[in-house]
């Protein structure tokens, strides 16, 4: 279901419209005990291994909330690979307010997006930094679209966005987001960077087999893993290369 609206503050998922339970994305345990998920939050992270459901989840409410499941605004609307779960169909989103602006941002589409904005630019009266933007390099111009795009009040969802940042890029990423939030905008994103879920005040869901549950920073595997590493490597080495 499509949804216009301010900040986004819940989900539903409307089970008694899904046929098979036993099918993906309905079989994925962290997404099959959803009933209704709060996100009235401004900064939202939603954290997991992989094939946990976290993407899946952000993508199926970017479609719910009617941008293109490859990510762009509500106003661009193309498909290079139509590979988006049916779980948007069967998701209910609530809203607070009016909102202005959503955008979805997913790095591993992102080369397709840039593609399309390049063409679009290049046929309409042309802006001339996102008409440019395969000359920077993935990170760069991941961060261009982002800056450019949260800088009013909106709601935007970005999906791992550190599979295209340096550390450098994280930390750049988490000062856009600050001054987005001081405009009224509303973040979620998935992600397994324990710098970006550092976020002051953030509300972390982690995807787990009973369902999307609520963690503080220190509480987190990505934390807990990071920091542990990072205290003493050898340690880890030691387990991972033993051959005994």
């Amino acid at each position: 279901m499509a949804g216009m609206g301010g900040r986004l503050i819940e989900i539903k998922v409307l089970w008694n419209q899904v046929e098979d339970r036993t099918v993906y994305p309905f079989n994925i345990p962290a997404i099959a005990s959803i009933e209704t998920l709060d996100l009235d939050w401004p900064v939202m992270f939603l954290v997991g291994e992989n094939g946990s459901g976290k993407s899946t989840l952000l993508e199926a409410i970017a479609v719910g909330a009617g941008l293109n499941p490859e990510g762009g605004s509500r106003n661009l609307q193309f498909s290079t690979n139509a590979t988006h779960s049916p779980l948007h169909a069967h998701l209910q989103l609530s809203y607070h307010g009016r909102h202005k602006r959503a955008f979805f941002l997913r790095a591993e589409s992102f080369y397709n997006l840039a593609t399309t904005y390049a063409e679009v630019f290049r046929i309409s009266p042309p802006v001339p930094d996102l008409a440019e933007i395969h000359a920077q390099s993935h990170g760069e111009s991941f961060l261009h679209a982002i800056a450019r795009h949260s800088g009013s009040q909106g709601l935007y969802l970005l999906d791992e966005p550190e599979s295209a940042l340096s550390v450098r890029g994280q930390l750049a990423l988490l000062r856009h987001m600050h001054d987005g939030v001081n405009k009224g905008s509303q973040f979620l994103v998935s992600t397994h960077s324990p710098i970006l879920l550092a976020f002051p005040e953030a509300r972390i869901y982690q995807m787990t087999d009973e369902g999307p549950v609520s963690k503080k920073y220190r509480e987190t595997d990505q934390y807990q893993l990071t920091r542990d590493f990072l205290q003493d490597p050898d340690q880890f080495f030691r387990y991972l290369f033993d051959k005994s």
